[in-house]
């Protein structure tokens, strides 16, 4: 029999792939028989799958660690995810935390929580083992909380050691998922109403390298064409209507590569190449593996055989030793580039990478006045890709309605991910509409009427 516990609520921080575990272990919990609560509501066990990219993602899973505990303070309350793996000593110090459970023992929540209730009366912290992940944790999607569109996960871990990024030691190594789980995997969720599909992981570009007897991410991998392969096959794929990437590794947008993808009639034209700095110097001590000649011709290349496609990107500001020169080289590349979108970082030093010990720390206050001017930036080259969008016929995948400035509009994307609101009536969501976009009505979304 059960225990007498039966609600359960999840909260997620981070990635998309976290988004994705998140997903898996909803539905397992609801295959076990326990009742999906909200986080905010009054509950017998709060998961949070937290997140440790950051110093503010590490304050963060702390405070809805806690928080879960105020919530209900006779509750189990589990974490999850890589703040567990690079966090683990504190946790288990914190007794506001019950349970904690590492990357690679997500799949196993309701036989950890099983476990746990036979020695409820202990009350102890069950700490699983939290060695750096090595193998592939498999975990299936079968149900859909979004009947428009979902992550699905093909890798996990990096190879990269980014020398401000503390991932490769929460998430392991490169490893892959075989190519019929994750084919078998997007064909359950076509049946079950899925009109768009994300391919998504640590560090997707990667994909399959561990499946070569030579694969080394940390050398010219652009001939690497594993992930190539599989988004052709997925592609394939009967009923799938979108196919969407999500941050990719510019050095795997070769020509060939870039030629090869725009031949895939549902392959969305919205590519995010991470660049994180417009300086090479910059990109050297950041240890990122290619210049910034590299990651042009890779955007050359997409525009080439791509019609105008959105291309995005994270930029970090104030890196250590970055001078207002460098800085300012940085900003002229973004403009050289013209970005669709950016996402903006402030460098956050974190515990056991090299960059926390570099010389040449950056003031908070000099990297807030660079982050704002990249945010400026940012929104710029957004309302530009947006102004030369007016005009255009596009479809859009309707996904919810949404109240702006007192009307109704249902809110959809179109393949490179514009944002549109159309006058509520009609569709619903799921429904992929034929629109001509006619203006914008915010920083993030244009207007359109239906054709």
């Amino acid at each position: 029999m059960r225990k007498t516990l039966k609600t359960i609520a999840f909260h997620n921080l981070g990635c998309k792939v976290n988004a994705y575990e998140t997903e898996i272990m909803i539905q397992n919990a609801q295959a076990a028989g326990y009742e999906i609560v909200q986080f905010s509501q009054i509950s017998d066990i709060y998961v949070i799958n937290t997140c440790t990219v950051t110093n503010i993602a590490d304050r963060k899973s702390r405070q809805m660690l806690h928080r879960a505990k105020k919530l209900n303070p006779d509750a189990v309350v589990v974490a999850v995810g890589c703040y567990v793996q690079t966090g683990g000593d504190r946790l288990l110090k914190d007794p506001l935390v019950d349970i904690c459970i590492g990357n690679n023992h997500k799949a196993e929540l309701i036989q950890i929580l099983d476990e746990y209730f036979k020695g409820q009366n202990k009350k102890a912290t069950v700490i699983d083992d939290l060695a750096i992940p090595s193998d592939y944790e498999n975990m299936t999607l079968e149900t859909l909380s979004d009947r428009v569109r979902t992550f699905v996960k093909i890798q996990d871990g990096c190879n990269q050691f980014c020398s401000y990024c503390a991932i490769p030691l929460a998430r392991g190594r490169v490893r892959s998922r075989g190519k019929e789980e994750i084919i078998s995997e997007i064909k359950g969720l076509i049946e079950k109403g899925c009109q768009e599909v994300v391919l998504t992981g640590i560090h997707v570009g990667s994909y399959g390298i561990d499946l070569d007897d030579n694969g080394d991410i940390s050398g010219d991998y652009g001939g690497n064409s594993r992930l190539i392969d599989l988004v052709e096959e997925i592609s394939q794929i009967p009923g799938l209507k979108r196919l969407r990437l999500s941050s990719v590794e510019p050095r795997i947008i070769t020509d060939e590569n870039a030629k090869r993808l725009s031949k895939l009639p549902n392959l969305c034209p919205h590519f995010h190449l991470s660049l994180q700095s417009g300086c090479d110097e910059t990109l050297k001590r950041m240890n990122r593996h290619y210049t910034t000649d590299v990651y042009y011709e890779s955007v050359l290349s997409l525009r080439r055989h791509f019609d105008d496609p959105a291309i995005t990107t994270d930029v970090i500001a104030g890196f250590p030793g970055e001078t207002d020169e460098e800085f300012e080289q940085t900003a002229a590349f973004l403009r050289k580039v013209a970005f669709s979108d950016m996402h903006i970082f402030k460098f956050s030093p974190r515990k056991n990478t090299k960059a926390a010990v570099m010389d040449g720390q950056i003031s908070e206050e000099v990297k807030n006045t660079r982050s704002d001017i990249l945010l400026d930036m940012a929104l710029g080259f957004t309302h530009d890709y947006m102004t030369r969008h007016v005009g255009r016929s596009e479809e859009i995948l309707i996904e919810e309605e949404k109240s702006i400035f007192g009307k109704k509009y249902m809110l959809g994307h179109t393949p490179d991910y514009i944002l549109v609101a159309i006058p509520s009536y009609g569709p619903e969501p799921g429904d992929i509409v034929k629109v001509k976009l006619t203006g914008i009505l915010t920083e993030e979304i244009m207007t359109a009427e239906t054709e």
